[in-house]
């Protein structure tokens, strides 16, 4: 936001300076642009100073945590289950999973999460999902882009790389929040990844409950039935293979029925990338 008020600032002064005249807008002020601009921008770091993303410390640059939050921030890295992300202890090899993909084998393929569900990564999915924070969304969707990178490569035999497909909201809930937080999240994790957004591919048809505090078989019942593929997204993921974009994975019900909906609709394959994995919290082994 600094950025864009400090580029208008700057096109102020320089039109104002320039006194209308093309010639000089051309000339010496268009070469001041990037100056008056970078003035503009520290004016404003000294007027609204860059926060901590999580607990609104300042911090130097803007999408951003503060030293403290960062040190807590619980990141997820490998080793881990190649079909859930859950972190191992200890390497058990390439394709090792966990007992709980074993057990339950999911309908999606592979499942990749920037951080555990709490401290750091549960205040910034609250304050993007319930506290009108859409400016989050910058930072964590470059964090899932480098963290989903091997899920965002086409794979051998694919024709291109997968198409991203946020987890849509109903339209009722859509209009009280004004912003689906997964499709802000698909957003930037298309432009971190160079990968095509397919944000009209997938609706919710139904009105479901929200998914707190339900235990696994009353979210599976919730979301049952509640997803359907659009006409234009019809035509997009046919032969194609599809990375789910949400911001939480908890039972994995929202992101099963979405699944299989597009696994039914055409779909070759389907990931799922999240921002937080609420199972994740401890490294199994």
């Amino acid at each position: 936001m600094a950025d864009t008020i400090a580029d208008t600032v700057a096109d102020t002064l320089a039109n104002t300076l320039a006194g209308g005249d093309a010639a000089a807008r051309r000339g010496g002020i268009g070469a001041a642009m990037p100056v008056l601009a970078a003035a503009g921008r520290r004016l404003l770091d000294l007027l609204l100073p860059p926060t901590c993303l999580a607990c609104d410390a300042i911090v130097g640059v803007e999408q951003t945590l503060c030293p403290s939050c960062w040190s807590r921030m619980p990141f997820l890295a490998p080793p881990w289950c190649e079909r859930l992300g859950l972190p191992f202890a200890y390497d058990l090899g390439p394709g090792a999973l966990s007992p709980q993909a074993i057990a339950r084998p999911p309908a999606f393929e592979r499942l990749r999460a920037v951080a555990a569900y709490e401290g750091p990564a549960r205040v910034l999915v609250a304050r993007l999902k319930y506290h009108d924070r859409p400016s989050s969304a910058g930072a964590m969707g470059r964090w899932m882009a480098r963290t989903g990178s091997e899920l965002l490569a086409p794979r051998a035999g694919e024709a291109g790389p997968p198409l991203l497909v946020p987890v849509p909201l109903h339209r009722l809930r859509m209009w009280s929040r004004r912003y689906n937080q997964a499709g802000l999240l698909a957003r930037e994790i298309g432009r971190a990844g160079g990968v095509e957004v397919l944000p009209q591919a997938l609706v919710r048809r139904k009105r479901t409950r929200q998914q707190v505090g339900l235990d696994a078989a009353a979210r599976a019942r919730n979301v049952s039935g509640a997803f359907a593929v659009t006409p234009q997204g019809l035509m997009a993921i046919s032969g194609r293979r599809v990375v789910l974009v949400d911001d939480v994975y908890t039972t994995g019900a929202t992101v099963g029925a979405a699944t299989r909906t597009l696994l039914r609709e055409g779909a070759t394959a389907v990931d799922v990338l999240v921002f937080a994995h609420a199972g994740a919290d401890a490294p199994l082994g």
